[in-house]
């Protein structure tokens, strides 16, 4: 079976550990993964949610934090604090600046990002084949109240989506948000075949504002979601009005979609309206009623791959898909 998953950075890499883990043997799965958090720092091409993914399904992320590098030390950025080079309030660990050195030669040497992501990853064997949306540069930005304005009301600007959110701890309210560089861009042809042949499309429960529909606006990926022959089922995000990881609340707030998994649905809306689902997964307990998508409530807390496992089972069930009956574990076995 063929399976095709729209992913962000944490929760996208912990789905996909319950997608290998509900995998048969001789399943093809492909992630594309959001690149609209990428950024340039200190002269280095960083792209969080691929190396999220890449290092949690390589065995090498830090556990506790769910991003970064596991057994990171920290001199680089102790030094670069030191020269008082900005910006000071991302980290690059040591081992991490490895992977960003290597990446960027490899792009200035003319690479597309989704050939230097496939070399990266023959390090890792993430067992996933991890696809950028674009090989082009697009950039999340968000529009907040400028902090140092003495305006009243404060005047705006834009920032990167990561000063946002590690800076800011999104704190700041953002009044919209601009994907940069986006409507120069094109798909990734990788990410447009892994949709068109895939039996399943699965739609991780990530960000649903600056990961999925970021991947979803890149230009041509909504017509080959529309014309997949494979159903989509997306997955909740949200878990009794709440966001089950990071800040997807003030996201959402943002663009004025209700912070519940009924809001998110009809967000997306249905693959048959010009949306993109045909089936939902929610929480039990939180009914929603999305027109043009079925949608059925499951548990949905990713607490182990085994139980993201049953989740991914219940998506291939929703889509009318088979492959799930003979499991095996993350690790292979």
């Amino acid at each position: 079976m063929k399976v095709t998953v729209l992913v962000g950075g944490v929760g996208g890499a912990r789905f996909l550990q319950g997608v290998l883990a509900a995998a048969a043997p001789g399943d093809a799965i492909r992630a594309v993964v959001n690149v609209g958090d990428d950024i340039w720092l200190h002269g280095l091409r960083v792209c969080p949610d691929l190396d999220t993914c890449m290092y949690t399904l390589g065995a090498g992320i830090d556990t506790e934090r769910g991003w970064g590098r596991a057994k990171e030390t920290w001199s680089v950025r102790e030094e670069l604090e030191a020269y008082g080079a900005d910006p000071t309030w991302f980290g690059l660990g040591d081992r991490d600046v490895a992977t960003h050195l290597v990446r960027t030669r490899m792009l200035r040497a003319g690479y597309p990002l989704s050939q230097v992501t496939a070399a990266l990853c023959d390090r890792w064997s993430p067992g996933v084949e991890l696809i950028p949306a674009s090989d082009d540069r697009i950039e999340t930005h968000v529009v907040v109240d400028d902090p140092n304005s003495a305006d009243d009301p404060p005047a705006r600007r834009a920032i990167h989506f990561q000063e946002w959110w590690v800076r800011h701890r999104a704190a700041l309210p953002a009044h919209s948000f601009a994907s940069v560089g986006r409507e120069q861009a094109t798909a990734c042809p990788a990410a447009l075949a892994a949709i068109a042949d895939a039996d399943v499309v699965l739609v991780a429960p990530s960000n649903p504002v600056v990961s999925i529909h970021t991947i979803v606006d890149v230009p041509a990926m909504r017509p080959a979601l529309s014309a997949a022959a494979g159903r989509v089922v997306g997955v909740s995000p949200i878990v009794d009005g709440h966001a089950v990881r990071g800040m997807a609340e003030a996201c959402l707030t943002a663009v004025d979609v209700p912070v519940s998994a009924e809001g998110v649905g009809r967000w997306y809306g249905a693959r048959t309206t010009g949306g993109l689902l045909d089936g939902w997964l929610v929480a039990p307990g939180d009914g929603a009623e999305v027109p043009g998508v079925e949608v059925r409530e499951v548990p949905l807390m990713m607490t182990d791959p085994d139980a993201t496992a049953a989740m991914v089972r219940a998506a291939y069930e929703l889509a009318g898909v088979r492959g799930a009956e003979r499991s095996r574990t993350v690790d292979g076995s």
